[in-house]
């Protein structure tokens, strides 16, 4: 079994983290637009900005934990 390279493991990290962090902050954007009553088109600005927020944070701490991770062997 051959092994991945350490940037593989975090890219592939990052991109996960990214696509997690992205469906949650669109979801819970929604959700709170709704609940504020956000008008017209603030409404998808909004959503798109804490979408956007939520999978760069969720990236970069999953990024983090990969590249934490990698170092170590079983």
């Amino acid at each position: 079994m051959a092994r991945d390279s350490c940037l593989a493991r975090v890219g592939a990290g990052v991109a996960v983290g990214g696509a997690v962090g992205g469906a949650v902050g669109a979801v819970y954007g929604t959700y709170e637009a709704v609940r504020c009553k956000i008008p017209g088109l603030l409404k998808i600005r909004h959503i798109g900005q804490t979408t956007v927020g939520s999978a760069a944070i969720f990236g970069l701490f999953l990024g983090c934990g990969s590249l934490i991770h990698c170092g170590k062997s079983y």
